[in-house]
């Protein structure tokens, strides 16, 4: 790795959240040494802070992140588990209402989905990360209580980054420079990358974005009896013709996440009572009735910075040279779906291939591995803005001939994969980010999508587990 303005064989990650911890475990082993600028102090054990606005909502590790979580940090799915994350059997354990109807519980085994809150994951993480880093040859310092203000160097190249403290003490400096060979900026999605573009003297990457203008609100339960809690999860996602939606999954300790969630005109509330009673206007009573069975442990929080955005530092001639945007930072998801840290499990992944695969940081190897994260995205991205432009309005609501028949096709599929176990672990495979989205176009799927009659869901939740 070349040095360079005495940033020497350095790095600097922006964010020292879930997104910037993995990008440190990328980046061990091929730098001297990593700052990390977080501009929260992190809590004691395992507690919400403000950074992180989206923490007490339902979050989820699919199958896909799990694999790349483990490549990056053998034993963290051990250690998730040991720390009360909930293992749920994909389509066993979550029971989905589609809009013909219930899905059928095969046991199939083939991808769990780790169901956890936001602080004990970001904890286990941190903690592994920090671990597997000291015992590397890269050191790594945190400065907590520390904001990134703005990109040091030119249009060119970025040559560091300059911080402000957020508790300096008297008679000490708030503002200061770090040099550094690379920048990586893992902020999440207040990034103020292309703000930063701007003072360097370059052009903001193209931006995608697919607004549903989704809310959701959500609240911990606790069932009264435990021994007739629910053996599954449930899942009510909205559709055009009942755009309101929930999901009650269990978490550790016992406690249950219940997350409401509708498009513009039907956002939830966060009032206590009213919360309650739009449980009963999904496109199913069954959660509703649920309720009655739990007691609530916390106030309603409400969420609404829910925007599909995509910046598209991978193209051509987009990234100076000593930069690299990871996580949240470069593409934003709709939270509801429960890609983003799966996404960023496989972007960081993506970036040690790379980094491994070709030597090191030489030049240009950020543009390389800014490629590899980005193709890392994209079925997520092709998942969620399919999912969400029906919702849109109006630039975000445009989409060509191609888009459309995707949607229609994928329409179709998901009806079926509720009924069709074939068609369905196609689905799960890239659901969970296992298999690339050609995945569902193969023959077999798309002739038993296609040409097999559409075929209604199951009438009610099914109680019997189908073997496998």
């Amino acid at each position: 790795m070349a040095e360079h303005s005495n940033g020497g064989r350095t790095a600097i990650v922006i964010g020292g959240g879930l997104a910037g911890m993995l990008a440190v475990t990328a980046l061990a082993g091929h730098v001297e040494a990593i700052t990390v600028v977080e501009r929260d102090r992190y809590p004691q054990g395992h507690a919400f802070r403000k950074g992180v606005p989206q923490a007490r909502h339902l979050h989820i590790l699919l199958s896909g992140g799990q694999r790349a979580l483990e490549e990056l940090l053998p034993g963290t799915v051990a250690a998730l588990t040991e720390a009360g994350a909930r293992s749920l059997y994909l389509p066993r354990d979550i029971l989905t209402r589609t809009p013909t109807g219930w899905q059928r519980r095969f046991d199939e085994r083939r991808h769990r989905m780790l169901s956890i809150t936001r602080p004990v994951l970001d904890a286990v993480v941190r903690e592994r990360a920090l671990r597997a880093v000291a015992g590397s040859t890269t050191r790594v310092e945190v400065l907590e209580a520390t904001e990134a203000i703005g990109l040091i160097g030119d249009a060119g190249r970025v040559s560091g980054v300059r911080v402000r403290s957020r508790d300096a003490g008297p008679g000490e400096p708030t503002e200061r420079t770090l040099p550094a060979a690379l920048v990586v900026d893992a902020s999440g999605r207040a990034s103020r990358a292309p703000q930063w573009y701007a003072a360097l003297g370059r052009t903001s990457p193209h931006e995608e974005t697919v607004d549903a203008g989704l809310a959701y609100a959500t609240r911990m339960y606790r069932p009264k009896d435990p021994d007739t809690a629910p053996d599954a999860g449930v899942n009510v996602p909205g559709w055009p013709e009942c755009p309101r939606g929930a999901a009650y999954i269990p978490v550790e300790d016992g406690n249950w996440l219940l997350t409401l969630s509708g498009v513009r005109g039907h956002h939830p509330p966060t009032d206590e009572a009213e919360f309650t009673a739009f449980s009963a206007t999904i496109g199913d009573p069954y959660i509703h009735e649920l309720l009655a069975q739990a007691e609530p442990l916390s106030p309603v929080h409400g969420f609404r910075d829910t925007c599909n955005r995509r910046r598209h530092f991978e193209r051509p001639g987009a990234l100076p040279e000593g930069f690299l945007v990871l996580g949240d930072a470069a593409c934003t998801f709709n939270p509801v779906y429960g890609q983003g840290m799966s996404v960023a499990a496989l972007g960081a992944l993506a970036v040690r291939d790379t980094l491994a695969g070709g030597g090191g940081l030489r030049p240009g190897a950020t543009a390389e591995a800014q490629r590899a994260a980005a193709r890392a995205v994209e079925p997520a991205w092709l998942a969620a803005v399919g999912a969400d432009r029906p919702y849109a309005d109006g630039q975000d609501a445009a989409a060509g001939l191609g888009e459309r028949l995707s949607t229609w096709y994928l329409d179709r599929l998901f009806a079926r994969a509720a009924v069709d176990r074939v068609v369905g672990d196609a689905f799960r495979d890239v659901f969970c980010l296992t298999a690339p989205p050609t995945r569902l176009v193969a023959p077999r799927i798309l002739l038993r999508t296609v040409l097999l009659p559409r075929r209604p869901g199951l009438p009610a939740p099914p109680t019997a587990v189908e073997g496998a």
